[in-house]
């Protein structure tokens, strides 16, 4: 390109290109952040042209590299225009075309779901305004073009994007060398997602137990306290699987004894063995809250050398959690780290990954983080951050829990009820909300004044201990009239119920996520590309494949009024068949959030649990909801360690017939692991179910 830069041109697969370009004279930037480690192919030969320009040969696309304005652009083999960026060595920007359309992307905390017109710096922490609503803002540097199924990834710099003009346009934060540019081109949504997650990382597989419900708590009373709440979740057959504890520093007495100390605090914790051991007996994993990273933390776990010297170094830090994590501790939740630069963000993601198997090899390590970046899908979870409990908030949460997930990032929630209370948090809000959270990857409540945050908390008489001044209460927490309702726990207990009966779906999703890259939260975009109305939905989502959720989030609602895609759906609470293409309105009371499920999904849902990997004698119903052909892969494995790695699982093809009405079940030979299950068939519809025993062989049920 000119005098002054290095172009080279990289065909990392028949559907991604690397566009690199550097200064001349100068050291390009020797990393990618966020990309996974690999040996790239040999740079695309470029060719001279009579017309002054270049051109080189990537698949079935054809690049032309124009030097006056300095240009580049990619055409598919019928001639189409598939994208085109153009360099400004002036400013050092990236220009490219945004045509018309929705765009996606830009990470966690971004707004509106469609990101034309925006201007976005890319800062990455808790700000307001947009926290109190949208949450923290964890910058990813990847943006989607809806309508032509295209993808641009910006490895280096840091900087800002501008989504507000005819064109789009990255502007580097400050001066480097290294323009690194990765292209995605797709026929189809998951086609991008899957050359994301090339890039970026497939998502790790999670233990079982983190799909089920977590509790958190803040101020601490006692010993006694934290094993008596504990047990009565088992006494009120509330579903639970964790018990994550904050620490000193942001409550009065956590499980630590001071900001960021991996001391215990005696006055709650005075045995922590012994208390997580009756813990672990009941059948809950437990999380505790740390804080305060190196402030440039680097390297890795494993580092040896001269990095032991190096307090930022991660082989430095970890090791502070060892002796805390003997005790029996299940799983971290590293908080702040606002200030981190990506690659810090990044390392600590890693760090709690790599670490905890340094300590447990086979078991799959959990972690919850505020903040990442590309590529913590190999490492973690994310949650939303210290959101504000108000209906708009809530709204705001479903369309960040979409985009998070087109960002390549599957494992994502918020704190059920939103984190600082208002004035709008009432029963009401907290079970529109809970019910939510039931169909988000994390499934968690937190937030100060915590006891709010039981599933029986709003019928103890008392919020106490309230975690602010006793005028702001006096202001803005509810009034004891209205800590007596019963209603609450019935509700929080039938979509707990509903969650872990929906287990064997969610799993077998997550082992979806894991070998494709789709996410769990789906924009209606993925499945429906070619419908605008779904393109646009915001309020909406597919929980998987086949079933589409309408949170509720207005107060004091009787109705709600959902889009439904083209084809065949049915109401999951009445088995109400409705036809798609069109918006349809749902009475509802506060007990109802609107679930719909596709015709021809064949939906696995197991008993009611207490946890997830309680043991059960009843069978596992497969419901067939009629009206279309369709499939299902119902995934199991022993839920915790490596071991499916080495073909230690069972995969069960699932295949509806509609015209025959009839289910077809064959094994997968790839896994090892036996298959003698007992299995309840049955079609929406039709009376009576089937009880089988499939042993491995292909078998056929006609209903």
């Amino acid at each position: 390109m000119g005098n002054t830069h290095l172009l080279t041109l990289v065909a990392v697969s028949a559907k991604t290109l690397r566009l690199r370009v550097v200064q001349q004279g100068k050291h390009g930037l020797a990393s990618e952040i966020g990309i996974v480690p690999r040996t790239w192919p040999e740079p695309l030969s470029l060719a001279d042209t009579d017309a002054g320009h270049s051109t080189a040969i990537w698949g079935s696309h054809k690049i032309k590299i124009e030097e006056r304005p300095w240009r580049i652009s990619i055409e598919d083999d019928a001639g189409k225009l598939r994208q085109q960026l153009r360099f400004d060595p002036s400013t050092g920007a990236i220009h490219f075309e945004i045509a018309e359309g929705p765009l996606f992307g830009l990470g966690e905390g971004s707004h509106p779901l469609n990101r034309r017109g925006t201007l976005d710096s890319m800062r990455n922490g808790q700000h307001e305004p947009d926290l109190a609503t949208y949450g923290t803002r964890v910058p990813i540097p990847w943006v989607i073009g809806a309508t032509d199924t295209w993808g641009l990834f910006f490895a280096h710099p840091w900087g800002t994007f501008d989504l507000s003009g005819a064109d789009g346009k990255f502007i580097p934060s400050e001066s480097t060398p290294t323009r690194d540019i990765f292209l995605v081109l797709a026929d189809t949504p998951a086609e991008l997602m899957r050359e994301c997650a090339e890039l970026t990382g497939y998502p790790h597989m999670p233990p079982l137990w983190a799909l089920g419900y977590q509790q958190s708590h803040r101020t601490l009373a006692s010993r006694d306290e934290v094993l008596n709440e504990a047990k009565t979740f088992r006494e009120k057959k509330l579903p639970c699987d964790a018990m994550i504890y904050l620490g000193t520093g942001f409550c009065p007495s956590g499980w630590n004894t001071g900001h960021g100390s991996f001391t215990f605090n005696p006055a709650v914790f005075p045995d922590p063995a012994a208390m997580f051991r009756q813990m672990h007996d009941e059948h809950l994993k437990v999380v505790l809250h740390v804080v305060s990273p190196p402030e440039d933390l680097h390297g890795e776990v494993g580092d040896t050398g001269e990095a032991l010297k190096d307090p930022s170094d991660a082989a430095v830090y970890w090791p502070k959690h060892r002796e805390v994590q003997r005790t029996g501790v299940d799983g971290w939740w590293p908080d702040e780290g606002d200030e981190l630069v990506p690659a810090s963000r990044l390392a600590r993601n890693r760090m709690y990954w790599e670490g905890s198997q340094l300590f447990q090899p086979n078991v799959r390590p959990f972690a919850l983080h505020r903040n990442g970046y590309a590529g913590i899908q190999r490492y973690g979870w994310m949650w939303s951050g210290d959101t504000r409990s108000t209906w708009k908030t809530l709204a705001g949460q479903i369309m960040d829990g979409i985009n998070v997930g087109l960002c390549g990032m599957p494992y994502w929630g918020s704190d059920t009820g939103g984190f600082v209370p208002t004035k709008e948090f009432t029963a009401e809000l907290f079970v529109r909300w809970f019910q939510f959270s039931s169909f988000c990857p994390s499934f968690r409540c937190h937030g100060r004044t915590w006891k709010l945050r039981l599933p029986w908390g709003w019928d103890l008489g008392s919020y106490e201990p309230s975690e602010f001044t006793s005028q702001f209460a006096a202001d803005i927490l509810p009034k004891p009239e209205d800590l007596h309702n019963t209603a609450v726990e019935g509700i929080c207990r039938k979509y707990l119920n509903l969650r872990y009966q929906l287990l064997p779906y969610l799993y077998s999703m997550v082992a979806e996520a894991h070998a494709t890259g789709l996410p769990l939260m789906r924009a209606l975009w993925l499945a429906y590309p070619d419908d605008a109305k779904a393109v646009a939905t915001d309020d909406a989502y597919l929980w998987g494949s086949n079933l589409l959720v309408a949170p509720v989030v207005e107060q004091g609602a009787t109705h709600r009024a959902t889009y439904l895609p083209r084809g065949v759906w049915w109401d999951y609470w009445n088995n109400a068949r409705t036809e798609g293409g069109k918006e349809v309105t749902r009475d509802v009371d506060l007990e109802t959030l609107p679930l719909y499920v596709k015709a021809g999904t064949i939906l696995p849902i197991g008993p009611v649990k207490q946890y997830a990997q309680e043991e059960s004698k009843e069978p596992l119903t497969l419901r067939i909801y009629p009206g279309a052909d369709g499939t299902m892969s119902l995934y199991e494995d022993d839920g915790s360690s490596y071991d499916y790695q080495r073909g230690e699982f069972r995969r069960i093809e699932c295949s509806w017939n509609n015209a025959e009405h009839t289910l077809t079940l064959k094994a997968d030979t790839s896994g090892r692991l036996p298959i003698t299950k007992v299995l309840s068939i049955e079609a929406v519809g039709n009376p009576g179910s089937k009880r089988i025993t499939f042993s491995g062989k292909m078998i056929s049920i006609r209903l």
